[in-house]
């Protein structure tokens, strides 16, 4: 058992269930040696799984080189938010500028080989619970929906105590979107918004997203899979790519495609791409 103390230890993460995952290398449980008392292990933001959290991202089953290529780009100053609040940006800024090549390639490697699984319900809804931020995760101040939740994506923990005070990594969280959200983002991400009108195809806002992450939405080469993943963090994402503020070598390719796309449209994508259960392996 631990104590809160252990809990909120970031140089020595805890591990409720070690059989969920491979054995945690020393940049994974510890963070790297070169940041003394200062170091962090990986799993202590992004769980022992992999699964990370709405306010941080879901690193499980990520393809190695892409996730090489994040590190590089956190490191050189590629990869920035657009909201300057955000203060677990700069921290990876930090840990990635202190890490080695084979410390980034142990831990790609130790993400990597997990296959990633969904955690986040996502339900469609006029009213949600209302919230309060603490460490930039939602928290519900009861279970009534009496708010009107305004074009928002509320991805809150299914059990706060268990996500928020115990990190327990089977615990996974709830997203609530606009009615609609999941039809209008499936439209979008399928065919980037195209339509025919009067017989004749007129081209949508975008591109399908297949294109480049896969006809099943879970990465080719070294693009990203995306199905089941959080959809605050996809948000975010999207507009800090239509913002300028991800500049890494492929975010050329992804900057014409959310160029066009609103508020809603980011939404409506996220919502339908975090319903989406990845494909089950081939007996």
């Amino acid at each position: 058992m631990y104590s809160r103390v252990d809990i909120r230890d970031l140089g020595n993460v805890i591990d409720w269930f070690p059989g969920d995952h491979p054995p945690m290398p020393q940049i994974i449980a510890h963070g790297s040696p070169s940041l003394g008392n200062a170091a962090r292990g990986c799993a202590s933001c992004h769980l022992p799984t992999g699964k990370g959290r709405p306010e941080n991202a879901s690193v499980a089953g990520l393809l190695v080189a892409y996730f090489i290529r994040q590190m590089e780009d956190f490191r050189d100053g590629l990869r920035v938010s657009s909201d300057p609040r955000k203060p677990n940006t700069p921290t990876m800024m930090l840990l990635a500028k202190a890490m080695s090549a084979a410390e980034m390639r142990t831990a790609a490697e130790y993400f990597g080989a997990m296959k990633w699984t969904p955690w986040t319900r996502v339900v469609e809804t006029d009213l949600v619970p209302k919230t309060r931020i603490e460490g930039n995760l939602f928290l519900t101040l009861s279970s009534a929906r009496t708010e009107p939740i305004a074009g928002r994506i509320i991805e809150t923990p299914e059990d706060q105590e268990q996500s928020e005070v115990l990190r327990n990594p089977r615990s996974g969280f709830v997203a609530y979107v606009p009615v609609g959200s999941i039809k209008r983002g499936e439209h979008l991400v399928t065919t980037g918004g195209m339509s025919v009108v009067e017989g004749k195809i007129v081209p949508g806002k975008t591109v399908a997203c297949g294109t480049c992450h896969g006809p099943d939405l879970m990465g080719l080469a070294d693009v990203p899979g995306i199905a089941g993943r959080s959809p605050s963090y996809l948000v975010r994402q999207m507009y800090d790519l239509q913002q300028g503020k991800r500049r890494g070598a492929s975010s050329p390719l992804m900057q014409p495609v959310v160029a066009n796309l609103t508020g809603e449209d980011f939404v409506a994508i996220a919502a339908y791409v975090t319903s989406l259960a990845p494909p089950l392996p081939a007996k």
